[in-house]
């Protein structure tokens, strides 16, 4: 096993064996808009609303996750959004209406919460240093179910009904919970944050002492807003262009496929080099997938900004979150990751409404702006990568270098 690997403690191991199956069961949010569009009778304008709200609320949830986390125990909010969340999704289907357009976001805002309670879990349970092949580990078990739900769902829906599909992704989130409460200790890593003496500074003290940090906040959430862009308007851009679904579900299957072969090696090999470079090269990357556009909208084009934009995920996606987590005192990891989670969902909800607006009324500037973006995005991360440190405290955030020694 490659040095990188040995380093990753089991219980993360543990944690991404459970991602990966609640990942194969979380196929409701391909297929909501279907669902309420079809079994319960909204118009496409209703469907959109609620499928937005319900956006709003895993960006919230994302944002919020950590906190919740830094205060009662990283271990124990996961395990409570866990249990809500689950029950809410297997009892949608028998809501009424009404009931059900509440009922949504609240399970997708505890879905953000189990992101960002994850996200927090394997920052206090990894040494800094380390953090980088072990985020790319859990992100690898996440890429690897959403590969698996979405045909495993059609199954369900077209074969047995689309109710179906939020009983079985209630009961992945809450086989979520019974799994993290066995595998991940109640003492130690899930533990609330103990504040330093003097009950630790504020949050935005905190984030004023590490500008780099502050532009790539910043930064993560431009390139989101154009990364999302593949699930809203490049779908529709094909098929303007005479191209079917099936060209749209293949490039999507590339994405998952370059992910699964290349994150976690690459998240190995790069582990000791300067964390800002890599994600600022890959922020380069997702500017350039959409800037291949311009070349024309034929199948061999759409592999190409595939093939980019799946490289630029790879290293600026996971390298952004360890980088974080590095960054992070100790008393706020959670508050920390819950920053960058919910940054770089933004686009779930920015970007179709942008996007989509942009190109009804000027379709031809969509794709150099999105390219101009998220260069200009990477632009700036290796600007802060290249200024003189202000602050001297923690190197090691900067580089995520080698890991260290832990006692016990």
């Amino acid at each position: 096993m490659p040095q990188g690997f040995k380093d990753i403690p089991r219980v993360v191991w543990l944690l991404a064996a459970g991602v990966f199956v609640n990942a194969v069961v979380s196929f409701t949010f391909v297929f909501v808009f279907l669902y309420l569009t079809g079994p319960r009778g909204l118009s496409a304008s209703e469907a959109g609303l609620v499928s937005g709200i319900g956006g709003v609320g895993l960006v919230a949830g994302n944002f919020t996750g950590g906190w919740y986390g830094d205060r009662f125990g990283h271990r124990r909010v996961l395990l409570a959004a866990s249990l809500l969340g689950g029950t809410v999704l297997a009892a949608l289907p028998l809501l009424p209406l009404a009931l059900l357009v509440a009922a949504l976001p609240a399970a997708q805002y505890t879905s953000g919460v189990i992101r960002a309670a994850n996200s927090a879990l394997v920052a206090v349970t990894v040494p800094e240093g380390a953090r980088r092949p072990a985020f790319a580990l859990v992100r690898c078990a996440a890429n690897g179910g959403f590969t698996l739900g979405p045909p495993l769902g059609a199954l369900i829906a077209t074969g047995v009904s689309y109710g179906w599909l939020f009983v079985a992704d209630g009961a992945g989130t809450l086989l979520l919970a019974l799994w993290t409460a066995r595998v991940v200790p109640a003492r130690g890593a899930g533990a609330a944050a103990k504040a330093p003496a003097g009950g630790g500074r504020g949050i935005l003290a905190e984030l004023r002492d590490r500008p780099a940090l502050l532009v790539l906040l910043g930064a993560i959430l431009v390139t989101d807003l154009v990364y999302r862009q593949q699930y809203s308007t490049f779908p529709v851009f094909l098929t303007d262009h005479g191209l079917d679904a099936r060209t749209f579900g293949f490039v999507l299957a590339l994405n998952g496929a370059v992910i699964l072969l290349l994150e976690l090696p690459a998240a190995v090999a790069l582990r000791s080099r300067p964390a800002l470079p890599v994600i600022g090269t890959g922020m380069l990357l997702v500017g350039a997938a959409y800037g291949a556009l311009l070349l024309g909208a034929g199948a061999g084009t759409a592999v190409v900004m595939m093939v980019l934009l799946s490289l630029g995920e790879i290293l600026y996606k996971t390298t952004a979150t360890a980088y974080v987590a590095d960054a992070a005192p100790e008393h706020a990891v959670g508050r920390f990751q819950s920053l960058y989670a919910g940054v770089s969902v933004s686009g779930v909800v920015l970007g179709p409404t942008l996007g989509g607006t942009l190109y009804s009324g000027a379709p031809g500037l969509l794709w150099p702006l999105c390219a101009v973006l998220a260069a200009g995005a990477g632009g700036a991360v290796l600007w802060a990568a290249a200024r003189p440190r202000r602050h001297a405290v923690r190197p090691a955030h900067e580089t995520g270098s080698h890991p260290r020694a832990v006692a016990g």
